[in-house]
């Protein structure tokens, strides 16, 4: 009962919001977990319990702010579910993991997991995996500026997941959708999808991805016409209010590249590297993934 409960605890603190807190009923769940007297209860549960703490809390590390970490995890994620050999544990391995490929920036390896389970979900009748399956892919359509396909996969895929009744994660890939309406001109689908993501978040109280959800809220406002500047100010600034209260680094150096590219541009330079270089700072690890890979670019721009 400790291995489950503090998985489900860890997953409820982690959506809504508390992520340390959930990191925390994660590490607890790992260490209570037993292979021999535990890993039977896959066929109870759906899927081994050691493998989902372990996707979980590789999304939770990294917007924590531990790239490194999160990587460590998904290796052990993926190891296990293959030792176990249960299609629905793999699923859940291939399928999660990706929330955190993806932002670190392996998208190669991303589009081979989702390849593999997508094809699983298809052989096993999955279609609540399916649907995942075909948002994580739209998701890198938008990510890699592929945006009529994004639009058509991330459609399609929301259909598919809300057919099965499901919620979770609907704001992640409902912002990727807006951004990428915005950058194909279509701006009334745009705001219309980052609305939903935004109800979404206020009717499930699923915040875990809320300061990313606003970020790119301010990113559409600056693309929109006859929107200006003040309005997206105040998407980023709320985007950094709550990346800041939930200790959500990842997200606030999102947020504050985003600010910082908008003070360069400006004209203020040192006005935006004094923002951004002690959130690139604060990180100690992950400077191969993306994200750091571009804060530090931003900062040498600022600083030449």
């Amino acid at each position: 009962m400790l291995v489950v409960g503090h998985r489900l605890m860890g997953s409820s603190l982690l959506h809504t919001g508390n992520i340390a807190q959930g990191r925390a009923h994660y590490d607890q769940s790992i260490a209570f977990y037993d292979p021999i007297e535990h890993r039977p209860l896959a066929t109870r549960f759906g899927h081994d319990n050691r493998v989902a703490a372990l996707a979980f809390r590789s999304l939770a590390h990294w917007v924590l702010g531990y790239p490194e970490a999160a990587n460590a995890d998904i290796q052990q994620t993926l190891n296990y579910a293959r030792e176990i050999g249960q299609a629905a544990t793999l699923m859940v391995a291939l399928t999660c993991t990706c929330w955190t490929h993806i932002p670190c920036g392996n998208y190669g390896v991303a589009t081979r997991q989702i390849e593999e389970a997508v094809a699983l979900a298809d052989e096993k009748a999955a279609p609540f995996w399916k649907a995942l399956g075909m948002m994580n892919q739209g998701w890198l359509f938008a990510l890699n500026s592929k945006s009529a396909h994004a639009v058509h996969m991330l459609t399609s895929g929301i259909i598919a997941y809300r057919s099965t009744g499901a919620t979770l994660l609907l704001p992640l890939y409902l912002s990727h959708l807006a951004k990428a309406h915005a950058e194909l001109g279509q701006f009334d689908d745009a705001w219309r999808s980052i609305g939903e993501a935004m109800t979404e978040i206020e009717t499930t109280k699923e915040r875990w991805q809320e300061a990313e959800v606003h970020r790119v809220a301010g990113e559409i406002a600056l693309m929109s016409p006859g929107a200006g500047t003040a309005e997206a100010e105040a998407y980023f600034e709320r985007a950094l209010g709550i990346a800041r209260e939930q200790q959500a680094k990842s997200w606030e150096l999102r947020a504050t590249m985003s600010v910082a590219r908008l003070r360069r541009d400006q004209g203020k330079p040192q006005q935006a590297r004094d923002l951004l270089a002690p959130v690139y700072g604060w990180f100690t690890e992950g400077f191969d993934t993306l994200d750091l890979k571009q804060a530090k670019a931003l900062l040498e721009e600022l600083t030449s």
